[in-house]
């Protein structure tokens, strides 16, 4: 679809080519012409006897043979160009198109696996004759959970589209400390649940970010690291200024990454093999994701860098006010 596109859109710079090329050469056929008739008439009148009309013939027909390699010249610098504009302008419509069905396909694959379950169950005490209220009240339970699941992932989709839709962020001056200590309230039950304590040494200072959307990255990438922290494990928040942004590192010393997932960690819907899988902890692998989305609004960086069983460390630079 993509290559007959890119070659219609070609045939039409080259038809437009032609078309133009092929009216300023008769402009100029014409007028040169014009200004060869005015000649012959000139040397009618002064040297009639010595005359030769087919010197004026010859240099038409010249003149015609030039205006045609000319002609043909164009038509091949335009028809190359134009190849290579169609592909320039259809590039990112291909990756936009390739991109939305990557997305649509990761979604429906992420959607049937909860739905299937639902399905499964209910299915099966649907033809259970001796159902009892016990056996249904687990079934609704078993079902809230999956629910909830779906929850989870149609609210995560409905942010990463939102970040991704490219509409201007609202800027303003918000202390960095006040973000980081809200977003470890969030994550406060999970951490305790697992044991993990949070050191926050965050140093306060103003950052010229965007309040929602800088409040949900702090809260993923802290989420993410207490839940791949070692039971009764730390994570670390420290901070740094420098040349008008500030570096904040998220340090914990859990099952780490693998060097070969690293590149793909911010790729949606995306879980290690080796180093996330195997750690059962639920989710889509689309926190990573939407972070990066964020990042990339507020003009800042993220990295990471990690080694298995030994622990990962994200680092944010943002922004300082002016």
């Amino acid at each position: 679809m993509f290559q007959s596109t890119r070659i219609k859109l070609t045939v039409w710079y080259l038809f437009s080519a032609a078309i133009i090329s092929v009216f300023f050469s008769l402009i100029i056929f014409a007028g040169i012409s014009q200004e060869l008739r005015r000649i012959e008439h000139f040397q009618r009148l002064r040297l009639e006897e010595r005359f030769d009309p087919e010197i004026t013939h010859q240099a038409k027909i010249r003149l015609i043979t030039i205006l045609a390699l000319v002609n043909l010249g164009i038509l091949a610098v335009a028809g190359l160009g134009g190849y290579f504009l169609a592909g320039r302008t259809l590039g990112p419509i291909k990756d936009m198109l390739d991109e939305q069905n990557r997305f649509i396909a990761d979604s429906s694959h992420e959607l049937r696996t909860p739905l299937t379950s639902l399905k499964s169950e209910m299915e099966v005490n649907l033809r259970d004759k001796n159902l009892t209220v016990i056996s249904a009240k687990k079934l609704i339970t078993s079902n809230l959970e999956e629910v909830n699941k779906l929850q989870l992932l149609s609210d995560n989709l409905i942010k990463l589209t939102q970040y991704r839709s490219g509409s201007r962020p609202v800027f303003e001056n918000i202390p960095l400390k006040s973000i980081v200590d809200s977003a470890c309230k969030k994550v406060a039950g999970t951490a305790k649940i697992r044991g993990v304590k949070i050191n926050n040494v965050i140093k306060d200072c103003l950052i010229r970010a965007e309040r929602n959307s800088i409040g949900e990255l702090f809260a993923v990438v802290l989420d993410n690291a207490v839940k791949y922290s070692l039971p009764n494990g730390k994570v670390f928040l420290t901070s740094d200024q420098t040349d008008g942004q500030v570096l904040v590192k998220i340090q914990d010393h859990g099952i780490g990454i693998s060097h070969e997932d690293i590149p793909h960690i911010f790729d949606r819907f995306y879980r290690g093999d080796k180093s996330r899988t195997k750690s059962n902890t639920p989710g889509y692998g689309l926190g990573l994701a939407i972070a990066k989305q964020i990042v990339d609004r507020l003009h800042g960086t993220i990295a990471v860098t990690s080694s298995l069983n030994k622990g990962t460390t994200f680092k944010l630079s943002l922004r300082l006010a002016e």
